[in-house]
């Protein structure tokens, strides 16, 4: 399996015959979804979904229904609906979580699933902007560092609860450089030895 990390909240999977491309939105690269068979957005704010990125490409678009409900006709027959506690048995994912973490109480509580993955035995979720910990062992967390709806106190705890032996940052767009470079100190510091923490060059692959 390979996987790239895209900017932001973007990733790319690819294994068996699938590319699949998670959470395309107005931070992320275009060409991250060249060759995409599937994309997967977990929830409707521009930075996860972005409609110009999702016209690239012509495969089919797995989403929960707030994304469907907004989405621009032309996309809208490509969507698949999904809900917490679905499967997508053909990519071997599992629909995880349903709300968004609290930006502030005065806005809406939006809709949010994560894709959690087992691909070969390999376990890796995509939270999106949630701080959801599946009932299973995870191996690798694509872990969010920054947003208006996150401290780094909530970062580290998150990371310690999913206990996954491998963390990736996402979510990093919102942050300076020395922002996310000193949110990479604490995570390394604070978390067990067990539990490893890397941010990688938008475009760059890990090796799974």
């Amino acid at each position: 399996m390979r996987l790239t990390k895209f900017g932001h909240a973007c990733v790319r999977l690819e294994y068996d015959d699938h590319v699949v491309v998670i959470d395309p939105g107005a931070f992320t690269d275009p060409e991250a979804v060249d060759g995409a068979t599937h994309v997967l957005i977990t929830h409707e704010h521009a930075d996860h979904a972005d409609p110009e990125r999702l016209r690239r490409t012509d495969a089919v678009i797995h989403t929960i229904a707030a994304v469907a409900d907004q989405a621009p006709p032309d996309l809208r027959e490509r969507i698949e609906v999904v809900a917490p506690g679905d499967t997508i048995a053909e990519l071997g994912v599992e629909v995880v979580g349903e709300k968004h973490a609290i930006i502030h109480p005065d806005l809406p509580h939006f809709d949010n699933s994560g894709y959690l993955f087992d691909v070969g035995g390999t376990r890796i979720f995509h939270p999106g902007d949630a701080l959801t910990v599946p009932e299973t062992p995870v191996d690798l967390l694509l872990l969010p560092i920054s947003g208006p709806w996150l401290k780094v106190s909530e970062c580290i705890d998150y990371a310690r609860a999913v206990g996954a032996p491998r963390n990736l940052g996402i979510h990093e767009a919102v942050h300076s450089e020395i922002g996310v470079a000193l949110v990479g100190t604490h995570l390394k510091n604070l978390l067990p030895e067990t539990s490893d923490y890397t941010l990688l060059a938008p475009g760059t692959d890990a090796t799974l």
